[in-house]
């Protein structure tokens, strides 16, 4: 009887230790391989192949449309970094340069988008052409462009090499029938990004302005190209052109008391090229011919009156030369005469000559 009581009990706790044992038992190798697996941290490789993929989206460099020429430190420029400081730089010419038919040996490149000869204009606002006053100016985008952010203005002469090659591609490509060949061409940028941040204007990664002129010449001949990428709208007032002292000549691409227009210089063009203006601003040594031309005009200002007939002739010269004539000619009045027999309203015709 006790024996077999004791045996009954020995069962019992067997039985007990053994529940025990089960229900603490450690997880089996296959269940530990798989939790390891699923919470892996990634392996060396990994971390570097991310690491690497991030560099790349975000150093990948900014480059400017095809029709500039090279710009920059990569490309040789001396370069100017600008944070609202008016500032500019006086350039002397290794070639002089002439421009309507005046000779200058240096120019000064403004921090504000303009090139002047005579006296730095950093921190002035741009004056609508034709100014008839006592300055040539060339402005490829005249504006406030140190106010709206931080950037860089460069440039470069060059005397030699693919960029002379280049230049005297393009030039007889706008102008043939010349046999144009560059000995000299001047090269200045603007780049300019809305930010404060170096990073952001080195990769480009905010809103910007950027544009550039070329000064060409050879042979006695002198030309000038206005090259556009993006350029932000902006609220400040703006010119793109050229004028001369007394505005005797002068071309607007644009102006305006805002810059809401700018984004679409990149589209405009007197070559057929986007974002491309050229323009011969020195005639060489050809003979001047002179044709005579006679328009009759309707007009309902007084032509008798100076001011309204120089008004009328450059707005005649503006319209051809958007149409692609050379830039290098006169225009000059011979008579005006009033037909009120012809005309009931008494608006006047008169007739002019041009000088090529």
């Amino acid at each position: 009887m006790r024996l077999f009581l004791v045996s009954q009990l020995l069962l019992v706790f067997i039985s007990v230790l053994a529940l025990t044992r089960a229900q603490t038992a450690p997880p089996t190798t296959t269940d530990t391989a798989t939790t390891e697996t699923s919470t892996a941290q990634p392996t060396p490789t990994d971390t570097a192949t991310t690491t690497q993929a991030i560099a790349i989206a975000t150093t990948t460099a900014w480059t400017a449309p095809p029709i500039f020429y090279p710009f920059g430190s990569a490309a040789g420029d001396t370069e100017q970094f600008e944070n609202g400081g008016d500032t500019y730089r006086d350039v002397a010419f290794s070639t002089p340069f002439m421009f309507f038919g005046r000779m200058y040996n240096n120019t000064y490149v403004n921090n504000n988008g303009l090139l002047t000869f005579n006296q730095p204009l950093p921190e002035a606002h741009p004056y609508p052409f034709p100014t008839h006053g006592s300055e040539d100016f060339i402005a490829p985008l005249w504006t406030e462009l140190d106010d709206i952010g931080i950037g860089r203005y460069s440039y470069q002469q060059y005397t030699n090499g693919s960029v002379l090659t280049r230049a005297s591609q393009e030039i007889n490509q706008y102008f043939p029938h010349k046999g144009f060949s560059a000995s000299w061409v001047f090269v200045a940028t603007w780049d300019y990004v809305q930010t404060s941040d170096v990073n952001v204007l080195n990769l480009h990664s905010a809103p910007a302005i950027t544009f550039q002129v070329v000064l060409i010449s050879g042979g006695g001949y002198s030309f000038i190209l206005m090259n556009y990428g993006d350029c932000a709208a902006t609220y400040y007032p703006v010119e793109a052109g050229y004028d001369t002292i007394s505005s005797t000549d002068y071309h607007v691409i644009h102006y305006a008391f805002d810059g809401s227009y700018i984004p679409n210089l990149k589209n405009t063009s007197n070559v057929n090229v986007p974002g491309r203006w050229a323009f011969l601003v020195n005639n060489g040594t050809e003979t001047e011919n002179v044709i005579g031309v006679q328009l009759k005009l309707s007009s309902f200002l007084d032509l008798t009156l100076n001011e309204n007939i120089e008004d009328v002739l450059q707005k005649i010269k503006q319209e051809l030369v958007n149409r692609g004539a050379s830039s290098f000619f006169e225009m000059k009045l011979r008579n005006v005469e009033t037909d009120k027999e012809k005309n009931v309203a008494g608006r006047e015709t008169f007739e002019l000559i041009t000088l090529t």
